[in-house]
């Protein structure tokens, strides 16, 4: 393959050796939507080596019609991409389709044959973009025909949450995958963790000497962390109806997310050294009692209303959920990390569809002034706050107070902008950051076993209180007005920080 008919871009990142990258469920959505369009950017940016191969593996199509389903799902899904027919012509030489069943043993006899057949390196990465009862069928048929053995070359396994729905099921998972695996061989993808202004995060915390004295419970009031979507279910209500908010996005991305906020500084820039710290973290979050459940939580489900002038549906008459559905759309939840650092502090996590815009935040907030100076008419100083911005437009902004210009000595609030899109270079999609990472061993943004059942461990309790729960708050699609949540922020300085507001 030459520069001409791929051509580079300038990428962030070291080029990698070559691998075979094993993709089950191929004819998926996940494939089309993410990974194809990934791997492409990849390798015209020279992120991803030219003598890889791509192997897809599914039932009932021939390559044929398989490769021209990647192509239109990148047309459909991935606009972006400037792709001749040149270019594809070279991309899909490197790919190639292994029919048949996940169930059925001769299917992973036939990829250990395509693989073989292969010359010049045998690293290969299995990517299970399939739902997750299949994850201990394929790694078992791996093992049995000796795909998961490293020495001729790394063999690592991708896994999409959810990692269990609960902490059994977690565990269960675990005992399942680390009997054909040995856990370094996992790779549990978070792509929220993908996502430029989280990697971000430890950068400013650790590299900025100005933050680490004021990151503690000293001068932090509470913590923000949300993730809005403006979109509903989207046709996924077999998925959504077992899985609820709570489950989708608090248990997995945004814990995930207040790790990283929370943790101390590890002893080097590891992977097991960050998720050492990131388990410290999970490990002190106060446990819920059944009590303060009722205190530091609200579930609520979209009902009808308006997106952007556009009149959207309730949930119970999306297709596929029944109509008596008590499952929550919207979660807030209030956690106390009991540790020196942030005793006392609240870190609120929300989230929920079918909400105004779609914008996913972390907000620092400050204390406020111990005492106004100043002779403000009415206008006191606001506390102060650090916010990262992790969708869209990505950045980071610092919330001050200003005197207004003239002869008084009255406030206003400055806002400190800075865009990630202003510092020079592409911002890449969050799965060509984690297929990156996984194709150099780079575990860092990766789930390790004993986060996932601790994480579990802690909204077990949520699950279980809520799980007979015959009716539930209903909040008008396209509005912020959420019962309860003001009152998950008793207390806090300034409120609920709508985004936007």
């Amino acid at each position: 393959m030459t520069e001409r008919e791929i051509p580079d871009k300038q990428c962030p990142g070291d080029p990698i050796e070559p691998a075979n990258i094993v993709i089950f469920g191929a004819a998926g959505d996940l494939t089309k939507r993410k990974l194809i369009p990934a791997l492409l950017k990849m390798l015209r940016c020279g992120l991803l080596h030219p003598k890889s191969r791509v192997i897809g593996v599914s039932k009932g199509r021939t390559e044929p019609v398989w490769l021209e389903s990647l192509y239109q799902g990148i047309r459909s899904y991935a606009p972006d991409v400037s792709l001749s027919s040149e270019q594809w012509e070279s991309f899909s030489a490197m790919c190639q389709l292994v029919s048949g069943d996940l169930k059925d043993e001769a299917t992973y006899d036939d990829l250990k044959e395509a693989l073989e057949t292969i010359d010049g390196h045998s690293n290969a990465m299995f990517y299970c973009a399939v739902p997750p009862e299949w994850y201990a069928t394929i790694t078992t048929g791996l093992k049995r025909v000796g795909l998961t053995d490293e020495t001729d070359g790394f063999r690592r396994v991708v896994i999409e949450k959810p990692f269990g729905m609960d902490l059994e099921s977690a565990r269960k998972l675990n005992g399942e995958l680390q009997a054909s695996l040995d856990e370094s061989q996992i790779y549990r993808i978070d792509h929220y963790l993908g996502k430029e202004s989280v990697q971000n995060l430890l950068v400013y915390r650790f590299s900025n000497s100005i933050l680490e004295p004021l990151w503690n419970r000293n001068f932090i009031d509470h913590i923000q962390i949300s993730a809005a979507e403006s979109i509903g279910i989207e046709y996924r209500a077999n998925y959504y109806e077992k899985s609820g908010a709570l489950r989708d996005m608090i248990q997995s991305h945004l814990m995930q997310v207040m790790t990283l906020v929370a943790m101390e500084p590890p002893v080097e820039f590891t992977a097991d050294a960050v998720r050492d710290e990131k388990i410290k973290v999970l490990r002190a979050v106060r446990p819920f009692e059944k009590e303060d459940i009722k205190k530091q939580t609200i579930a609520a489900q979209y009902s009808t209303g308006k997106i952007d002038g556009d009149a959207v549906k309730s949930y119970v008459a999306e297709e596929g959920v029944s109509p008596e559905s008590a499952t929550e759309t919207f979660v807030g939840a209030r956690f106390y990390i009991d540790n020196w650092r942030w005793q006392g502090v609240p870190f609120v996590l929300w989230t929920g569809k079918r909400l105004p815009r779609r914008v996913s935040e972390i907000v620092i907030r400050f204390r406020k002034p111990p005492f106004n100076l100043f002779d403000t008419e009415g206008n006191p100083p606001l506390a102060n706050a650090l916010v990262f911005r992790v969708h869209p437009d990505e950045g980071i902004s610092l919330r001050m107070n200003a005197k207004l210009p003239g002869l008084t000595t009255d406030i206003k609030r400055s806002v400190m902008h800075a865009p990630y899109s202003e510092d020079g270079g592409d911002i890449s999609d969050a799965y060509e950051v984690l297929l990156h990472d996984v194709l150099s061993g780079d575990a860092t943004l990766f789930s390790r076993a004993d986060e996932v059942e601790e994480s579990w461990q802690i909204i077990d309790p949520i699950l279980k209180a809520w799980q007979d729960k015959l009716s539930i708050n209903r909040y008008q699609a396209g509005t912020w007005e959420i019962e309860g949540m003001e009152a998950l922020f008793e207390g806090c300085e300034l409120g609920w920080h709508k985004p936007g507001h």
